[in-house]
């Protein structure tokens, strides 16, 4: 039985201006599904904090041509209202490979277009980073990407930047927020575009890109080893063209591609998830790694922000780095770099988020280089970089959730970049006779031993958000006083900004936003953080131990030891 409130929400999607495509699917379900009317209807799809995410299909609760109308009406109200000091409102627009991309990129661009505001439009998919460099580059006010970055095939998205190229923070979130809950009629939005003020955008902007991150570049090296095998799939998205283009940029020849994944494909047939976090997503570039004798493996998801990296090991062996390794691995070859290159003045910094590795943090104070910690979530590794502007020089950032920057032309993760560097710290481990794996471990022997592990528990539909609630109030109402054998010295809240002393109960704020995060540290080091996901009906919980490692000892069989010590924490906090 459908609410009465559901179903009179539906009604109204069954007359014009709604299309008829759109009217008779509505049709169909409130005589045949009342379980997806629904779930497509319970709620408003919500704009949140960066923007919307949800699953494809008719209702209020979907993504389709009219919640993102709505969205975008409401953005061109708080831009209009913002800067309407200038003469003239500029906008810039990118999307990915998924289903239905293109045309949720065209509807903005025709109500940004028809609320008086200029559109810098893609003429075909491209990576985030770029629509990044795109909004500095042509001085945009904002700009919006149309993906779901790595979410599962009927998913897609929409995202919103501001005029610094990083994405949406206080206080322009809640005020867009606000402007788009106020739309709460179709009729409000203006779909009349003005294609006057629509400007195409392609491969001119690729090679102003594509030359800027060149300069990057640290190494001389990369000559005599352009010929070293390199492997790269694009998961069926947008880094088909842009990566092998930017490795070759860097000076390599020897690109192999997984050619079944260069085809562009919004359903992503050769995966289960377009995720480079899962191995199996990564298990085509690592079969034709090993066939090909390739010294490195990578992927990049559909909008190619974020990386997946596979090594080879010593033994010939192909592992993946997880997002702490990779990032670790990266700030430390730059930093190194330019401590060689005596670019390091005391006045640098890097970023990292507040649920990654804190081997970063020993890495840059080993090099003199201040490490910042945000909270979750690559647009406020963006605004630190805004704070610092002219003040202190930003190196490079990194989350666990495989996303890296290096230099701020771009203001978001970039795997274009990404993949070009890491590429170089291949060749520069080769020139030394070393993999990337031994990199690995000569990091940990000098800067200690560091292993994290991500639990993620999908609790999906209204019982779900319940469910995810319920959990985060019972670790606030009672948190865990022992982890894993080790006592909790201290609790953070990031929701009340208390961080506790657990010994004498004193209190301190976090000097951190209101954020939904839990943390428990305790003695010998271990931290665990709890999550409730902000794109994804998930709960997540990142659990990081520490160790020591010798100088003779085996990298694999240190990391074993530390696995186990994760192994009880996630049984003692029954997350399987």
């Amino acid at each position: 039985m459908v609410e009465k409130e559901i179903m009179e929400k539906a009604k109204q999607w069954l007359n014009p201006p709604f299309d008829e495509e759109t009217r008779a699917r509505v049709a169909q379900m409130i005589e045949q599904d009342p379980k997806e009317l629904t779930e497509s209807f319970y709620c408003d799809l919500e704009f949140g904090t960066g923007g919307l995410r949800g699953i494809m299909g008719v209702g209020t609760n979907r993504m389709n041509i009219y919640t993102v109308g709505m969205a975008t009406q409401g953005l061109c109200n708080y831009l209009k209202n913002n800067f309407k000091h200038l003469p003239e409102i500029r906008a810039a627009i990118a999307h990915d490979s998924r289903n239905n991309s293109t045309l949720f990129a065209n509807v903005a661009a025709q109500v940004l277009s028809a609320n008086g505001i200029k559109v810098y439009l893609f003429d075909a998919l491209r990576p985030t980073p770029e629509l990044s460099f795109a909004i500095r580059t042509f001085k945009c006010q904002c700009g919006i990407v149309v993906t779901a970055s790595h979410n599962p095939k009927e998913y897609n998205g929409y995202k919103v930047y501001w005029e610094d190229g990083g994405q949406i923070v206080p206080p322009h979130d809640k005020g867009i927020i606000s402007e788009v809950k106020s739309i709460s009629s179709i009729e409000q939005v203006n779909f009349k575009g003005n294609d006057n003020l629509i400007v195409k955008i392609g491969r001119e902007l690729d090679e102003i890109y594509l030359n800027t991150l060149s300069t990057l570049s640290l190494s001389d090296i990369i000559e005599k080893y352009r010929d070293m095998p390199i492997v790269y799939t694009p998961i069926h998205g947008t880094g088909v063209n842009l990566v092998p283009m930017a490795l070759r940029k860097f000076g390599f020849k020897n690109i192999i591609t997984v050619d079944e994944q260069c085809v562009v494909d919004g359903n992503f047939p050769t995966v289960a998830s377009p995720n480079p976090e899962e191995r199996a997503t990564m298990q085509m570039a690592i079969d034709k790694a090993i066939k090909t004798n390739a010294e490195i493996a990578m992927a990049t998801d559909p909008d190619a922000d974020r990386v997946g990296i596979g090594i080879r090991k010593p033994n010939g062996e192909f592992t993946l780095l997880n997002g702490n390794q990779a990032a670790s691995i990266l700030i430390y070859y730059i930093l190194k770099k330019w401590h060689e290159h005596n670019r390091i003045t005391g006045n640098e910094f890097v970023v990292k988020t507040i649920v990654t590795t804190d081997l970063i943090s020993s890495i840059a104070h080993g090099f003199g280089v201040d490490c910042y910690e945000v909270l979750t979530g690559f647009k406020y590794i963006a605004e630190k970089i805004r704070e610092f502007e002219g003040v202190k020089k930003f190196i490079a950032g990194g989350e666990e959730s495989y996303g890296y920057l290096y230099g701020d032309f771009v203001r978001d993760k970039d795997a274009v970049i990404s993949c070009a560097m890491f590429a170089e710290i291949a060749a520069w481990a080769k020139s030394q006779n070393k993999t990337l794996y031994d990199i690995l471990s000569d990091i940990y022997r000098e800067y200690g031993l560091y292993k994290e592990h991500l639990i993620s528990l999908t609790r999906k539909g209204i019982d779900g958000l319940t469910e995810i609630k319920a959990m985060m109030d019972a670790f606030r109402s009672k948190p865990p006083q022992n982890i894993g054998g080790s006592k909790v010295t201290s609790i953070i809240d990031y929701q009340n900004q208390v961080f506790v002393d657990v010994h004498t109960g004193k209190e301190k704020h976090t000097n951190q936003p209101k954020s939904d995060v839990m943390q428990f540290i305790t003695a010998d080091g271990t931290k665990v953080s709890v999550r409730p996901s902000g794109t994804e009906p998930k709960i997540k919980f990142y659990i990081g131990v520490k160790g020591t490692m010798a100088a003779n000892d085996d990298i694999d069989m240190a990391l074993a030891k530390l696995d186990k010590k994760i192994e009880t924490i996630v049984a003692e906090l029954n997350l399987k």
